[in-house]
């Protein structure tokens, strides 16, 4: 794996790994988007024959990554869970179990319907809308205009962001990435059994492909 990628946002120290998440220095955070776990359980359940071993896969990700940041805490922006309560997910309570040390923090998804009673459970704080670290907000769907908040700085998930590279001829291939424009960042998603949503940058903007467990900034 690439090592993270520094990156200096309104003072602040960004590492972006090639696992698809974010470390943020100063506070010691880990933050992810959109890892959908349960899903492939989901899939199963009305039949459709999806391998278990690809959320196992994304659950081990993320297990490296914590062990290789040393977080104090985890901030999911969103759809940290897919649909209802399956036997996925005592993998994860299970995992979670293992970090006991580990804040996890939930900005609450639109697919992230379990009962309020689970996270509680699985010691996970609940935050319904926005959560604000300073001058940094946490919304899943970020639906308004960042604009209109001066000095405030915005990481959202939900669309899983991605950029189309241009080949040899007229071949291209579409990455996930990272985005950042000016007032906001679009975390890419962390499962790898999701789709992407092509994004349209504009002149100003840094957009960071992940490519074959890389990161290549594009200009």
């Amino acid at each position: 794996m690439q090592p993270p990628v520094p990156y200096c946002l309104r003072q602040q120290q960004l590492w972006l790994s090639s696992e698809r998440c974010i470390f943020w220095e100063e506070q010691k955070t880990l933050i992810v988007s959109d890892l959908h776990f349960g899903k492939t359980g989901h899939f199963r359940k009305f039949g459709i024959p999806v391998p278990q071993s690809v959320y196992k896969q994304d659950l081990q990700r993320l297990v490296h990554q914590v062990q290789y940041f040393q977080p104090r805490q985890l901030i999911v922006v969103g759809d940290l869970f897919h649909s209802r309560e399956n036997k996925e997910l005592d993998l994860f309570r299970k995992w979670r179990h293992d970090f006991p040390g580990l804040q996890i923090h939930l900005v609450k998804g639109n697919h992230d319907i379990l009962h309020h009673t689970w996270y509680k459970d699985s010691d996970i704080s609940i935050t319904e809308e926005e959560l604000q670290i300073n001058s940094f907000r946490f919304r899943h769907d970020l639906g308004m205009p960042a604009a209109g908040r001066p000095g405030q700085y915005f990481f959202s998930g939900h669309i899983h962001p991605g950029i189309c590279i241009k080949g040899a001829g007229r071949q291209t291939l579409r990455f996930p990435c990272f985005y950042f424009a000016r007032d906001y960042c679009v975390l890419p998603a962390f499962s790898r059994f999701t789709g992407t949503a092509l994004i349209d940058p504009s002149d100003g903007e840094n957009v960071f492909a992940i490519v074959d467990k890389s990161i290549v900034q594009l200009q």
